[in-house]
């Protein structure tokens, strides 16, 4: 084209003289004999109208294409690399051989899709993709099937993490493992190289990826079949069913589209712990439906309604008094349960286990699936409720029991309870007495019974009491020896003094262990000891006997009362020596004062050293004894008294010559 323009453009240069005069002017050269009109001999001329219609026609020989565009080839020759394709474009395109590995037949002349990557490379080739015009044209086609909802076809290729990897239209999409079944897959393995169907129900448009689902379309069956089998349920209807899970409560039967709920009390007559005992998941079987909720879509069914009630076909020949067998089946606090024939149970209750009026624990007595022959007692077909019997198998030993054990024999029998009153001894099968607390020992004092013996213990008792009539047996233990109080009461005498130990101590006083094994108990503030500490467990001491009181078997004993009136017979014994020379005295003063007539100076130091005395022998008190006059005359009345004549005074008179 741009040779025909250069040729053109001389054409026009030689017609037009004016166009000639005006171009530059022609360099001389070395070659200005060459003849430049040679090449233009054969040159053909157009007309502009005859150009336009030839540029017409070179258009549409060549498409215009752009980059990214997905464009028709024809293969036009394969090499050992590559495949030459030609697009309508002024030259051809190069394709990798390896894009078309999946066409093994490929050969010159077929038609394949490209995608455009460069009209022109650096090096002026034109380089296309097959592989990529695939991913463009599946992409699109997942986003139309996504908007419109179209189910696709699909390929699992492998195994990722929380799925499958799917290929659909040759581009890889996820198929997470949640959305590969309805009911839950734990082995994904199994599915790999499969072709399944697929909708796509999530697209990303900037990462370019897709999440397919195979369980949308189950549900969308399901859905379907729901509504017909739905429109179709009636109340008694039998089906056919897989089931499809089982739990403690139950199991759930797949009808062919809708799933039903077979709880666990209509799979059986019988009693049964959990559904597995007799299902199996896949196992197939046929239920009745029991009700239906069209709100809810809830089915109900029953498999054991599809035979007789066992009560219904029940042998005739069972009545009250019959004897039947059967096993265990349900233990309760009140008793147990005994399965006679699957769906028929009688109750055993505790009270006609033994004859022995001794509490029994069910829990304990039976075991799951233990086997028993008893007796019926009650039986109502009507209401389906049987009462059985195990004490009525054997005699009665309560008929005979004054007979077997009198009042007053001595029997020996195990401890089989404890209580905190009391222990329950069985002297026989089905008789069993009960010892108080307070008649298990004359001496000691027991809180609680299990402390004075065990469980399984045999242990002597006497018979005390009988009631025939409420099944009860009074029984003592220390009554087997005899009352040792009766003697105690003259061995430790109110007041008497014996060495005893401290066993026992709490808030309120200590438990004190006589001779004899006798207990006493002393209060705290009697088992002070004379250096003011408290007496010890273990510690031996001297108690006396407060009080004795043989009635309730009681003893009050104090070591505190010893040492005490100890020294308060050391207070009365010196307060009595004190009494004593204190009147000694006195009785000194006296005299002296009846035999003085008269004073003298010698006298009255005399008298001074018996005050003297006197004082000292009343102690340290600031009291002094009354003195009368006649007791302790005073100095002046001694030198001038009106008994002393006046001859006896210290001074004579003088006389006259």
């Amino acid at each position: 084209m741009e040779e025909n323009q250069i040729e053109n453009q001389t054409a026009d240069t030689t017609a037009n003289p004016e166009v000639a005069h005006v171009a530059a002017p022609v360099k001389v050269s070395m070659h200005d004999d060459f003849d430049w009109e040679t090449s233009k001999k054969n040159v053909r001329t157009y007309s502009n109208d005859e150009r336009e219609k030839y540029e017409k026609i070179y258009d549409t020989t060549f498409k215009t294409i752009q980059n990214n565009d997905i464009v028709q080839g024809a293969v036009v020759s394969i090499t050992s690399n590559d495949v030459v394709l030609n697009v309508g474009f002024k030259s051809d395109g190069l394709v990798p051989l390896s894009e078309f590995r999946d066409l093994t037949d490929l050969k010159v002349g077929d038609n394949v899709e490209v995608l455009v990557v460069d009209k022109e490379s650096p090096k002026g080739q034109l380089i296309l993709s097959r592989k990529s015009a695939k991913m463009v044209r599946a992409w699109q086609q997942i986003v139309d099937a996504y908007k419109d909802g179209t189910i696709v076809m699909g390929n699992i290729t492998s195994k990722t993490k929380g799925g499958l990897i799917v290929e659909i239209f040759g581009k890889e999409t996820f198929l997470p493992g949640s959305q590969i079944d309805v009911k839950p897959i734990t082995d994904y393995d199994v599915y790999v190289g499969q072709t399944m169907e697929f909708k796509v129900v999530k697209i990303n448009e900037i990462i370019k990826n897709a999440v397919v689902s195979h369980k949308a379309l189950i549900e969308s069956d399901i859905e379907q079949q729901r509504a017909i089998i739905i429109g179709k349920l009636e109340k008694g209807q039998v089906l056919e069913g897989t089931i499809k899970n089982i739990t403690d409560f139950g199991a759930f039967i797949d009808l062919g589209g809708v799933d039903g709920l077979l709880y666990i009390t209509d799979i059986s007559w019988g009693r049964i712990n959990h559904p597995n005992e007799v299902l199996k998941i896949n196992q197939k079987l046929n239920v009745v439906v029991l009700d239906y909720d069209d709100e809810k879509k809830r089915i109900s069914l029953g498999l054991k309604q599809l035979t007789p009630q066992p009560w219904d076909t029940l042998d005739t020949t069972i009545d009250v008094g019959s004897k039947v067998k059967g096993k265990i089946v349900n233990i309760e606090d009140y008793g147990a349960f005994l399965e006679i024939i699957p769906g028929v149970e009688g109750l055993i209750h505790v009270s006609e286990i033994s004859w022995s009026n001794t509490p029994i624990n069910s829990k304990e007595f039976f075991k799951q699936n233990d086997e028993y022959e008893a007796m019926v007692v009650t039986l109502d077909r009507a209401e389906r409720k049987m009462s059985l019997s195990l004490k009525q198998m054997t005699q009665d030993p309560w008929s005979d029991v004054a007979g077997k054990f009198p009042v007053g024999s001595r029997q020996k029998g195990i401890v089989r309870n404890i209580s905190a009153y009391g222990l329950f001894v069985e002297l026989e099968a089905g008789i069993t007495g009960f010892v108080h607390v307070s008649d298990l020992s004359w001496l000691k004092r027991i809180h609680h019974p299990n402390e004075f013996t065990k469980i399984g213990n045999e242990l002597e008792v006497v018979v005390l009491e009988i009631d025939k009539e409420n099944r009860k047996l009074s029984l003592g233990h220390k009554q087997v020896e005899e009352d040792p109080w009766d003697t105690f009461e003259t061995t430790f005498p109110v007041g008497s003094i014996h060495q005893a130990t401290v066993i026992k101590k709490d808030d309120k006083g200590g438990v004190v262990l006589f001779p004899y094994g006798l207990e006493a108990f002393a209060p705290t503030k009697h088992l002070k000891k004379e250096n003011g500490k408290s007496a010890e467990v273990d510690e031996t001491l001297d108690f006396k006997v407060l009080e004795f009181d043989r009635g309730n078997k009681k003893m009050i004993v104090s070591h505190a009362r010893i040492w005490e009136e100890k020294k308060d017979e050391v207070k009365k014994e010196e307060g009595a020596a004190k009494d004593k020379e204190r009147k000694d005295t006195r009785s000194s003063v006296q005299n002296i004062n009846r035999k003085v007539e008269k004073s003298t100076l010698g006298e009255l130091g005399g008298l001074a050293d018996l005050k003297k005395k006197f004082e000292k022998s009343e102690g340290p008190k600031d009291e002094t004894p009354e003195v009368t006059a006649d007791e302790t005359p005073s100095a002046p009345e001694a030198t001038a008294t009106p008994e002393t004549p006046a001859a006896e005074t210290t001074e004579e008179p003088k006389t006259e010559e």
